[in-house]
């Protein structure tokens, strides 16, 4: 059995299939997997909570992870150790989750892109057929996740508080979630993954795209992701397409595609979930 995993910081879906690529066990869902945030026993404890991979962890021979937080070696090790440990007969591989979308929107596995994420989180690379380059180390969802959900959950609170949301919309957002200070800043800073809590309010920035105040706050983080992140890659953008992966991208294609016409790139494809796209990479790659 092998297991193809795509892992945000919010979740972590997990697909078994055999040799020939078919599908062996319904998918299965844990909460995300990301070791840059989570302890070594928090990641443990998460993986064990999920009574399929208890049942069936013994019949695995490979696991190929893609994940959030594994684009460093200390974080990558760690979680790869973890995962050694609970599937012992297995071959394990590890690999940052830009990797994963590399495989899911590129055209062919010799195609040179550069290659966007914009989920929970947010990344850059550039894919030049067959290594990955990457020209800027995160530092994390506070500093780093420009145009990701966590990014605009921040930026819906500020908004909130500062008084620049439209009134009708600031009613409805008050309605939706529970917005007092209190609250939020004990799942800030007292529980886990706050970059995932914040990513739950970008929810509210999709439903509500017919609002302009929405459009230009969506712009804005494109705009901002763009000057940081995609122009690193001036050079190859002359010559190759950007291609994006994660929810946030998929659901803001018309704002992405406006911003690319503002800095001069090309929009190349946009895939909402990546893991189904590598489940044939990987079969064609261990029976060639």
């Amino acid at each position: 059995m092998i297991l193809i995993v795509d892992s945000g910081s919010t979740k972590c879906d997990w697909i078994a299939v055999d040799e020939n690529g078919n599908q062996v066990l319904e998918k299965i869902r844990t909460k995300g997997l990301n070791p840059a945030i989570l302890t070594e026993k928090k990641l443990k404890k998460t993986i064990k909570k999920s009574k399929e991979l208890k049942e069936n962890k013994d019949k695995v021979t490979h696991v190929f992870f893609y994940g959030a937080g594994c684009g460093t070696e200390k974080p990558r090790l760690m979680l790869k150790l973890v995962l050694q440990s609970f599937f012992t007969e297995a071959q394990v591989s590890v690999n940052e989750d830009t990797m994963a979308a590399v495989y899911a929107t590129i055209n062919n596995n010799t195609e040179a892109a550069v290659v966007c994420i914009l989920g929970t989180g947010s990344n850059c690379s550039y894919y030049d057929g067959s290594v990955l380059h990457q020209r800027v180390d995160s530092l994390g969802y506070s500093i780093m996740d420009d145009a990701a959900g966590n990014y605009y959950g921040r930026q819906l609170l500020r908004d909130y508080y500062f008084n620049h949301m439209p009134e009708d919309l600031k009613v409805s957002f008050a309605d939706k979630y529970n917005l007092e200070a209190d609250y939020i800043k004990h799942n800030l800073y007292k529980q886990p993954n706050p970059n995932a809590y914040l990513a739950n309010f970008a929810e509210f920035m999709i439903l509500n795209k017919d609002s302009e105040y929405v459009v230009e706050l969506i712009k804005e983080g494109v705009r901002v992701f763009t000057r940081n992140m995609i122009m690193q890659y001036k050079e190859e953008l002359k010559t190759v397409p950007v291609h994006f992966a994660g929810s946030i991208a998929f659901f803001c294609q018309d704002e992405i595609k406006t911003i690319a016409e503002e800095f001069n790139f090309k929009v190349g494809n946009f895939e909402r979930r990546p893991i189904e796209g590598l489940v044939d990479y990987h079969i064609k790659n261990l029976k060639g």
